[in-house]
C-alpha cells in the first residue's frame, strides 16, 4: 500500500491519531510521529523501526484509528 493511499480520517485529526498511537505504543515520541507533508514514508519507516511492524501493518494501524 502506497503512502498516498493512507489518508487521515475526516473525523479525527492527525494529532489525535498520533496520540492514540502513543497510547498503544508507549515507546513512540512526538518526534517519531512528526508528520511533514510529502514525507509520510519517512515517518512510516521511523514507526516500523520503533514498533517492529511492517509498513503494511503500520498503514493498517493508522487507517483504523
Amino acid at each position: 500500500m502506497a503512502a498516498s493511499n493512507v489518508k487521515p480520517r475526516a473525523t479525527i485529526s492527525w494529532n489525535d491519531q498520533a496520540k492514540k498511537l502513543k497510547e498503544k505504543f508507549t515507546i513512540l515520541t512526538d518526534k517519531d510521529l512528526d508528520f511533514e507533508q510529502g514525507k509520510m514514508g519517512e515517518m512510516i519507516t521511523r514507526l516500523q523501526s520503533k514498533v517492529g511492524k511492517t509498513k503494511h501493518e503500520i498503514y493498517q494501524l493508522i487507517t483504523k484509528l
